[in-house]
């Protein structure tokens, strides 16, 4: 049975979704069955059926090959693009994770490989008492990191592997996503990262460019 990833990010807008579409898209033409899923999502709008969506989890729909109810790609969606355990509060709900593992134990039974995204960094609130890296540890999927490559990463990154590792969680690997055009001397601080990061660097995507995944990288 193949593996399932939790994909996280060193910041919000540092390209999970595009991490994470490209990874359900390379699974999908290694020829799985592969869902993607967006536990909490934030910034929704209507749909034509009337059901709230956002464009992260229309983007992990479109890239998958497995048919399944938004309940379960998607539990939790809330209109206001603001962070989720406001958004949530607003509209009088508290997040549960065992609403959420329940949706991640159904849609790994339709499927061989889920992807599932997160959202904003590790340490983001999802309800009063617990964040992103609680649900992390429940889900206990072995995790890829995105770095958004720009002025800082490496500490955010760094803090963030720490952050892992403290749980006892295991990075897989890691992704350096180029989200500054500008960003100076991008080799160096890249080469800085593979040399702390004791985890393979599963791609290296430039501004603009496409996302590439060595066929035997999850072998």
């Amino acid at each position: 049975m193949m593996q399932s990833y939790f994909i996280i990010g060193t910041d919000t807008n540092v390209g999970k979704t595009y991490i994470a579409s490209a990874l359900v898209r390379h699974f999908v033409s290694l020829g799985f069955k592969t869902a993607g899923m967006k536990p909490v999502a934030s910034g929704c709008e209507l749909n034509p059926q009337g059901e709230l969506i956002n464009e992260d989890a229309q983007a992990l729909i479109n890239a998958s090959n497995v048919g399944a109810p938004l309940d379960l790609i998607n539990p939790y969606r809330f209109a206001p693009a603001i962070a989720p355990h406001i958004a949530a509060t607003q509209a009088g709900i508290a997040i549960d994770f065992h609403t959420i593992k329940q949706a991640y134990a159904q849609l790994k039974t339709l499927s061989e490989v889920v992807i599932v995204e997160g959202a904003g960094g590790f340490f983001v609130p999802l309800n009063d008492t617990q964040t992103l890296a609680d649900l992390a540890v429940q889900l206990n999927l072995p995790i890829i990191l995105v770095v958004g490559m720009r002025l800082g990463c490496i500490n955010h990154a760094l803090l963030t592997v720490e952050a892992l590792q403290a749980r006892g969680l295991m990075l897989a690997g890691w992704v350096a996503n180029q989200i500054d055009p500008n960003f100076e001397m991008f080799e160096e601080n890249l080469d800085s990262l593979k040399m702390r990061i004791v985890a393979p660097c599963l791609s290296v995507v430039r501004w603009q460019e496409n996302v590439r995944f060595d066929e035997g990288l999850f072998n």
